[in-house]
């Protein structure tokens, strides 16, 4: 199992490409995985024969787990304990001093180990070590830890060796907000004799929906709407349209929508920061994320830097991300570190919406259809193409002036867009 990012700790094996038995060339598909971070096809490190697979379809394991072995046409192949075994009778062993020996695990990375007081008992002594097993987790648990005022060592870890995992910290977070005792109260999706069918949620779904509810436990959402005039972009449009495409660029009205936000981001960098803590993190760097929706969930890709991209750049960008994410090619480092998002539902006929803003970012804007709309100009009666954009942003840290003078920087921008 790869490492898909900094702190991704396991993954889920989603669908084996290849079956045993099957000849693979090196780099070709061999598995598909599911992350906290990312959907991806692993390539096949080697050429070879897939000899084994030891970790099933819809199986979630550790960083680093075997699981599968790739070998020659009649290769005796190892036993997975073996292979367990080899690295740990090559490593070097330290001498230690054995009345010094413990089998305690180690601390958590980052974080030093209380040490055992000397003349407890065995139960303390196991209650010390059962809070250091708990304390392992990754950056984002202790983040989350952190904000809400939570000790790690409290929450009961299902994780590899009793790690703590986000879906545990959430759930403690849910139990305590909730004012219950271990058990969430929860209403009932069916009863007894109703006529359903019941599936299991995707990897991909189940991680949209913690990062949802944690959103919105996290933020103080507040919503602004602007409806703009696109008729002096659809003009701009029409005439660059060919230009683009003979550089193998759509030029749709995202790309002017995208410019134009990271414009407002670079005269109003409030609403490219973070909250840590009591602290405001003002982000250097415009990393736009572009919200793509897929078959089978959402992924909202990066363009770093995105403000220093004109507008050809700005739209290939925006084509090229969203057919990797399409076809499950991007990287990990591609869905992180995004300090504002896009999302666009008017693509699929939607006037606005209310977006979730996408943690640990504080503002989120989402594009309605651009339809032709009886407005009134200069006193008379026109036609022109309209859509309504929403600003949802965080009010702990933003307020309504501040969202609606970054929206009228937005509008204005569109409304005057140069030839």
């Amino acid at each position: 199992m790869p490492q898909m990012g900094e702190s991704v700790t396991e993954g889920t094996v989603v669908r084996w490409i290849r079956q045993v038995g099957d000849p693979v060339d090196r780099d070709e598909p061999l598995f598909e995985i599911s992350t906290d971070k990312v959907d991806a096809e692993i390539p096949s490190p080697a050429a070879g024969i897939l000899r084994e697979i030891r970790v099933r379809e819809g199986e979630t394991v550790a960083v680093d787990t075997v699981v599968a072995v790739l070998g020659e046409a009649g290769e005796a192949i190892e036993s997975a304990d073996d292979l367990e075994a080899r690295p740990a009778q090559q490593a070097a062993t330290p001498e230690v001093d054995p009345t010094q020996a413990s089998d305690a695990p180690p601390a958590a990375p980052g974080a030093a180990a209380a040490p055992i007081s000397a003349g407890a008992s065995d139960d303390d002594v196991e209650a010390q070590r059962e809070r250091r097993r708990r304390t392992r987790s990754s950056p984002l648990v202790r983040n989350i830890a952190a904000e809400h005022g939570v000790d790690v060592a409290e929450v009961d870890g299902t994780g590899v060796s009793g790690r703590v995992t986000k879906r545990d910290i959430l759930r403690f977070l849910d139990d305590r907000n909730g004012g219950t005792t271990g058990k969430t109260l929860r209403v009932p999706a069916f009863a007894p004799g109703d006529d359903v069918e019941i599936e299991p949620m995707s990897v991909m779904r189940r991680k949209i929906a913690e990062h949802m509810i944690y959103s919105r436990r996290t933020s103080a959402h507040v919503h602004s709407v602007f409806e703009v005039d696109f008729a002096r972009v659809a003009a701009v449009r029409q005439q660059k349209k060919a230009e683009f495409e003979r550089e193998g660029v759509k030029l749709t009205y995202l790309t002017f929508i995208a410019r134009a936000v990271c414009d407002a981001l670079r005269a109003m960098p409030l609403l490219n920061a973070s909250i840590d803590g009591t602290n405001v993190v003002y982000k250097k760097d415009i990393n736009l994320g572009i919200a793509v929706a897929l078959d089978w969930g959402l992924i909202v890709p990066v363009i770093p830097r995105a403000d220093e991209k004109n507008l050809l750049g700005i739209g290939r960008a925006i084509s090229d991300i969203a057919e990797r994410a399409r076809t499950k090619r991007l990287k990990p480092e591609e869905v992180q570190g995004g300090t504002f998002t896009i999302t666009n539902p008017g693509s699929l006929g939607t006037l606005f919406g209310m977006p979730i803003i996408n943690q640990p970012q504080v503002a989120i804007l989402a594009a309605g259809t651009i339809e032709k709309r009886v407005v009134v100009v200069d006193d008379m009666i026109a036609v022109r193409p309209r859509a309504y954009l929403t600003l949802g942003y965080d009010h702990r840290l933003v307020d309504g002036a501040v969202a609606d003078a970054f929206m009228a920087r937005v509008k204005h921008a569109i409304e005057n867009w140069p030839s």
